[in-house]
């Protein structure tokens, strides 16, 4: 059974992926072809599985990291075109620079680090969300 406070966080993680993904589908979203299969941005309910991007946390246990257990970003293009490297490296830039701002402004009270983990965005630090 999970506990209310790691299901409020989860929550909170969710919406902020789900804002980044918006802000992506508006600046970069008409750059590539979807996959067949893929509805168009906001023709679901969900943005995970509309339109090109799809950006979501996924918790690690940080094993071989140095920065240990953490969230990392992870942020899918569904297209089938070659992506290009320079565009990709732009749009984690980006990213990072959302999350940061989203992570300070919805959990001001937690040390929380965003930052590259090798290639991906992660969040680490203060995950204790107050019970053992």
């Amino acid at each position: 059974m999970l506990h209310p406070k790691s299901i409020e966080w989860d929550k909170k993680l969710k919406e902020i992926c789900d804002q980044i993904d918006l802000w992506l589908e508006e600046q970069y979203g008409a750059l590539y072809t979807l996959r067949p299969n893929r509805p168009l941005s906001g023709e679901t309910s969900n943005p995970e599985m509309d339109g090109l991007f799809n950006v979501q946390a996924v918790f690690t246990p940080g094993y071989r990291s140095d920065t240990g257990r953490g969230y990392l970003i992870e942020i899918e293009l569904s297209t089938l075109e070659k992506v290009d490297l320079k565009l990709k490296r732009e749009i984690l830039d980006q990213v990072l620079v959302k999350l940061e701002e989203a992570i300070k402004n919805e959990f001001p009270e937690r040390l929380l680090e965003i930052g590259f983990d090798g290639n991906m965005i992660k969040i680490w630090g203060d995950l204790n969300l107050g019970f053992a």
